[in-house]
C-alpha cells in the first residue's frame, strides 16, 4: 500500500469519527415521574423495553423520582421511538427531546 492511501484511508477514518460524535446522541428518551406508577412497574418496564440491567433501571427510577425526570437512554429518533412508544403503551409518561449541543 503506498502512503498516499494510508494518509488517505486516516483522513477518512478521522471525517468517519468526528460525523459519528456528533451524531451519536441526537435524541433523549425522557421518563416523567407521576403519581401513578409505582418504582417496581417503572424498573420492570426500563429493563424489558430499554435493555436496562436491574441497577441501571433502579438508579433511573431513583433519579426520576427525585428530580421530576430523567433521560434514561440517548440515540437515534427511529431507535428511541419505538421504545418511547413501548413506555407509553405500559402507561409510563415518556418523550422524545432533541440534545442541545454544547
Amino acid at each position: 500500500m503506498s502512503q498516499r492511501k494510508q494518509t488517505g484511508t486516516q483522513t477518512k477514518e478521522w471525517e468517519d469519527v468526528m460525523v459519528a460524535e456528533d451524531e451519536q446522541f441526537p435524541f433523549s428518551l425522557i421518563v416523567w415521574n407521576d403519581e401513578v406508577n409505582t418504582f417496581d412497574w417503572v424498573i420492570q418496564s426500563l429493563m424489558e423495553v430499554c435493555s436496562h440491567t436491574q441497577e441501571q433501571a433502579e438508579q433511573c427510577a431513583l433519579i426520576i423520582h427525585h428530580n421530576g425526570k430523567y433521560a434514561v437512554k440517548q440515540g437515534e429518533f427511529t431507535k428511541l421511538r419505538p421504545l418511547c412508544d413501548a413506555l407509553l403503551d405500559r402507561g409510563i409518561s415518556a418523550t422524545l427531546e432533541e440534545a442541545i449541543a454544547h
